[in-house]
């Protein structure tokens, strides 16, 4: 998913760089951060998050941690493909009540049936273009665009319900807290807007763009942000708790397990943070390579997982920042990875797809298609639905 890179972009994006400079030198804030994750005021069952049957947002669930409650057949197999003649996917589906969403970069939001693939409806929103992946709470689907409009669209027509503009593109996908959807833009904002109206409660500006989708836990969001720090938000005030200098830009959607947030930047160095001292508790620096991560990580207690440019799928120890294993792939992996069970899956940029042992990075499965991959792999009711840049939509389980 695009919101997972601050860069140019030949296509929309020709001073995402200019804007996304490197801002050095930059100063850690002091305030530490009280409150607990598990003490938060938010009831479990308020919080979208992958189940079995579905997966509501881009990263599966409010802490972005790409895990898969759903299981997936030993050697997947297509089921079926929906194909958009000259369409362009960069966003990932999100699927929910048997229902794939997805926005494409020609301006056309699609439902279609998640055992068939068959079409649903679409609706086309003129001169404008989806890179954000949509995300579903109640009855709405919520997804911003690249005119810097957010929308909320009733899930059962596609109709709108009602929209909210930004300064600028919005490549973030949403998430929510208590009755709010949370939304970034590249005007620098995040944006809190009531889930039923759309209507402004607060907003919080950073000192350049905003690409990730923002990370809620609990009272707090977390944003990787362009001005090369990562802003920890009190949800409850629209104001900072602290923030963390991360050295370089990055637009990729921080994922967070326990006390820890994980994301690379666009100096190819991958963090580990401690978000309640607000302190870096390791990074990784790859000396031979300096390729920029766009991949958002999966993670669990146990490993966190990550793709990039430098054509790699690296495992890290969540505590110490150890390699566990690396697998080489043929080309870049801007797609992010979602575990499931004892596997790992991923896209790449050929349109190779793998399936990796969660453990040692062995492959077990690959198939590859026409096109490439941004957009990461959905997964709900024991399958998997992934988009290419060539206007395709690919599901995979058992036939």
């Amino acid at each position: 998913m695009f919101t997972a890179a601050c860069r140019s972009d030949a296509r929309f994006f020709a001073m995402g760089l200019v804007a996304c400079a490197l801002l050095l030198g930059l100063v850690t804030s002091k305030v530490a951060l009280a409150a607990e994750a598990d003490a938060a005021p938010v009831a479990s069952s308020e919080v979208p998050r992958s189940t079995a049957m579905s997966w509501p947002l881009y990263r599966g669930d409010a802490t972005a941690s790409g895990v898969a409650a759903s299981s997936l057949p030993d050697k997947p197999e297509q089921l079926w493909k929906f194909e958009v003649n000259g369409g362009a996917f960069d966003a990932t589906p999100s699927i929910v009540d048997g229902t794939v969403y997805i926005g494409d970069l020609d301006g056309k939001v699609y439902a279609l049936e998640l055992t068939t693939g068959k079409k649903v409806w679409e609706q086309a929103f003129e001169e404008t273009g989806f890179i954000a992946s949509p995300a579903v709470r109640g009855d709405l689907l919520f997804l911003g665009d690249i005119n810097g409009k957010c929308y909320a669209l009733e899930r059962s027509t596609g109709k709108t319900k009602w929209t909210f503009d930004t300064e600028a593109e919005v490549d973030s996908s949403p998430n929510f807290y208590r009755d709010y959807v949370l939304f970034g833009s590249q005007d620098r904002f995040l944006y809190c807007l009531e889930t039923a109206t759309g209507k402004l409660v607060w907003k919080f500006g950073i000192e350049d763009q905003i690409r990730c989708t923002p990370t809620v836990v609990g009272d707090r969001a977390f944003l990787a942000g362009c001005d090369s720090k990562l802003h920890i938000v009190n949800l409850e005030k629209g104001t900072a708790e602290a923030d963390v200098p991360i050295d370089a830009p990055t637009g990729v959607t921080p994922a967070v397990f326990g006390d820890q947030v994980f994301f690379g930047t666009e100096a190819g160095v991958f963090f580990g943070v401690n978000w309640k001292t607000a302190k870096v508790a390791w990074k990784v620096v790859d000396e031979s390579s300096s390729q920029p991560y766009r991949s958002s990580p999966a993670v669990t207690a146990s490993t966190v997982i990550v793709g990039s440019r430098n054509r790699r799928v690296q495992a890290f120890d969540p505590a110490t920042g150890n390699e566990q294993w690396s697998f080489a792939t043929k080309q870049r992996i801007d797609s992010s990875p979602v575990i499931v069970g004892e596997r790992v899956f991923v896209g790449a940029a050929d349109g190779r797809l793998y399936a990796l042992d969660v453990k040692t990075g062995k492959e077990i499965w690959q198939t590859q298609v026409t096109g490439g991959f941004t957009g990461s792999p959905a997964i709900a009711d024991e399958k998997l639905v992934i988009a290419t840049d060539r206007g395709t939509i690919f599901c995979y389980g058992k036939k």
